[in-house]
């Protein structure tokens, strides 16, 4: 078993029990509710799910495919999918960085020996918003940072209005951001995730 398929907050969620074949067998299905890392093969599904997150309230997907495909080459491990019976719900992508504050440059580079996890995106499927899922999602993710050593902090960077909802996940704002994508400006906003020695004996790390 890999270590990332040990860690508590990656298990299947089975909501619901085994389906029987009219015949009395039992058949296989997929979890009700699962969570894993990415891989380069769910590139189209997230590119989908975040092109009609974001175009329609900031012009523009904070990744498009190729660089979807680029994160999850270089770092699958900092990210998180959120699966329903198979399918792709809701997602998290980042990547490493190595400064106190993101920089234009960290909207591409991973830095392999760097502390804190960018946060590029957190999107949730149409049909699946205002159930509470981003949260879920995130503070699952959070969970999973804490049970990776290289881990310190996790970085963000938001518009004004999405600033409350981060603020509720526990981020903290640390002031406007450098990065600007066309006439946008972004707060940037961290999360400490390093665990205490005692968090991680009892988490299943």
């Amino acid at each position: 078993m890999s270590a990332l398929s040990a860690l508590p907050f990656l298990k299947p969620v089975h909501l619901r029990s085994p389906r029987s074949s009219p015949g009395g067998q039992r058949r296989h299905t997929l979890p009700a509710s699962e969570f894993r890392c990415l891989s380069p093969e769910d590139a189209v599904s997230v590119f989908e799910i975040e092109r009609e997150a974001f175009i329609s309230v900031s012009g523009d997907c904070p990744l498009h495919l190729d660089e979807i495909r680029h994160f999850l080459n270089l770092c699958p491990e900092l990210s998180l999918g959120w699966f329903e019976e198979g399918r792709l719900v809701a997602f998290i992508i980042g990547s490493l960085w190595d400064q106190d504050r993101l920089s234009q440059a960290a909207l591409t580079l991973h830095k392999p020996r760097g502390t804190a996890v960018h946060i590029h995106v957190l999107a949730v499927h149409r049909t699946f918003r205002q159930q509470g899922k981003g949260s879920i999602l995130m503070w699952r993710y959070l969970q999973y940072l804490r049970c990776l050593p290289f881990a310190r902090r996790a970085l963000l960077m938001c518009e004004d209005f999405l600033v409350p909802f981060y603020q509720k996940c526990g981020f903290e704002v640390l002031g406007p951001c450098e990065v600007t994508v066309g006439e946008l400006a972004f707060i940037e906003m961290q999360h400490p995730v390093r665990g205490h020695a005692f968090m991680r004996r009892n988490s299943g790390c």
